[in-house]
């Protein structure tokens, strides 16, 4: 046999997952470190809005990342414990206590799981660019302001500190970008502190970290219905919460990174993870928007092993090094949080030049939203009131390209009503007023060849133009329907109301 006829045994494919080369690695191990100490005094924070103790939001933030690193539907995401969340299920817990606050954790991950089957990830295609960049900028100054007491009444040390902590994450990166340079400022000013015993506020103040794992079991409640009727209601407010910021912050890394994911998975991923969160005692959560950015834009995470890394972190950190945690200065990670915000805010949204050609209506929208964030704290209320807000917008604009022109037959005997643009609610209820029912001929044709009928009040309508000419003894003629409109116009004529 030749040799050109000896097979040449074909190479074994690699299965190796991109997370395991070195470089990805050493990028994706930095960025959960960094958002592992980043997570420390907000989970802590969120633990004092709910009324629980502070271990319990860090359990939540651990068991949060670590699950929803397998089973959410967005890589490199973090979910952890939220602001959000804790001021949603914050009265459950004064009024019935903790029992009551863990069912209705594990009760909205419920809620979640079902909404997420339902395709409630799917109307994410219905939430309008300026709502998204309102969502992002009123994040970008939420975060902010919540930034803000921890520089106030402070000892003057502090500002220097923080100061120093902004330089180093703006300069670093000249040097090298192999360390996050948040990182890099929270170990530098963690040092400077502890070897010249300057007195700031710590981690440590903000209360204690917990000393061992959690442990897993059912909630202390009684299983009655009264208890169902005394949760739902707060479960479910979690749980729009919840799926709400997630599935816009889901959006938003979509956008960074120009990859999709999915949002079903992630409404899923979101319920299953608070349900275990809920089994092992934490305050559920959900998508963190400051840490997120932290992995993505600043640490340039991209895969599932920063968000499983970051929870795993934040365990060890708690349970191996307590003590050298305690000791990090809050400076440091307020500048953290700081550069996050500046990093996280659309500021070509509000250059001159872009607002001079945006629409008077978008600049509207992405105001409403962020008014709306800033001042109820809720990014659900501000998304849905933006989203309505477009909504009316974008129905004004559309009704007024409807149009209706007449054209007289020469010998007078009919005239002929030409209809453009898009027929719904809005545009429709104008469309009566425009025909001369007195003055026209006998015959009357409406040719519609240039317009398309949406609902039943467009139906409506047209059977009242119909009538108004009829009490005058005149006949109508509906004509150039294409086929979605004359299937609407068919089932429906006649059907409805018509005014006289």
């Amino acid at each position: 046999m030749p040799d050109s006829a000896v097979p040449v045994p074909a190479q074994p494919r690699s299965f190796r997952p991109s997370w395991l080369s070195p470089k990805v690695l050493r990028t994706e191990a930095l960025a959960g470190l960094v958002v592992a100490l980043a997570l420390i005094p907000e989970a802590i924070s969120f633990s004092i809005i709910a009324g629980v103790d502070p271990a319990i939001g860090l359990f939540a933030s651990f068991t949060m990342a670590v699950t929803i690193a397998f089973v959410g539907g967005r890589p490199a995401m973090i979910s952890a414990a939220t602001g959000a969340v804790a001021l949603v299920i914050a009265p459950l817990n004064r009024q019935h206590g903790f029992g009551y606050l863990v069912a209705a954790v594990i009760l909205a991950g419920v809620f979640q799981i079902v909404l997420g089957a339902l395709g409630v990830g799917r109307l994410m295609r219905f939430v309008p660019r300026s709502v998204m960049v309102g969502f992002v900028n009123s994040l970008a100054i939420l975060v902010f302001m919540a930034q803000v007491p921890q520089l106030r009444h402070v000892p003057w040390a502090v500002y220097p500190l923080f100061a120093a902590g902004l330089a180093l994450m703006v300069l670093f990166p000249r040097i090298t970008t192999a360390v996050p340079a948040p990182l890099v400022s929270i170990a530098i000013l963690t040092v400077i502190t502890v070897a010249a015993g300057i007195t700031v506020p710590t981690v440590g103040d903000k209360g204690a970290l917990p000393s061992s794992l959690p442990v897993p079991g059912l909630p202390d409640v009684p299983f009655t219905l009264d208890t169902l009727t005394t949760v739902a209601p707060y479960a479910l407010a979690m749980a729009l919460v919840g799926l709400m910021e997630s599935l816009m912050t889901a959006q938003l890394v979509d956008e960074i990174t120009d990859t999709r994911s999915s949002k079903t998975r992630e409404a899923v991923g979101q319920g299953i993870a608070n349900i275990v969160t809920g089994f092992l005692g934490g305050m559920g959560g959900c998508a963190m928007i400051g840490q997120t950015m932290i992995n993505v834009k600043v640490s340039g995470a991209r895969t599932r092993l920063s968000t499983f890394l970051a929870g795993g972190f934040l365990m060890v950190l708690c349970l191996v090094f307590g003590p050298v945690v305690s000791d990090i200065p809050m400076a440091a990670l307020v500048a953290v949080m700081v550069m996050v915000c500046f990093a996280t805010f659309d500021w070509h949204s509000v250059a001159p030049r872009t607002l001079k050609r945006m629409p008077a209506g978008e600049i509207g929208v992405m105001v409403v939203t962020v008014v709306c964030v800033v001042a109820t704290h809720n990014l659900a209320v501000g998304v849905v009131t933006g989203s309505v807000t477009a909504t009316v917008v974008f129905a004004r604009r559309v009704a007024r390209l409807a149009d209706v022109t007449a054209v007289v037959d020469p010998d007078g005997g009919r005239v002929v009503y030409a209809v453009t643009g898009q027929l719904f609610f809005a545009s429709s209820n104008e469309l009566v007023g425009r025909f001369d029912y007195a003055g026209d001929p006998d015959r009357v044709v409406i040719d519609l060849s240039a317009a398309h009928i949406w609902d039943a009040s467009s139906v409506a309508a047209l059977d009242a133009v119909e009538h108004r000419y009829a009490q005058r003894g005149k006949t109508v003629e509906i004509t150039g329907l294409n086929e979605p409109s004359a299937g609407l116009h068919g089932s429906l004529s006649g059907e409805l109301t018509t005014a006289g």
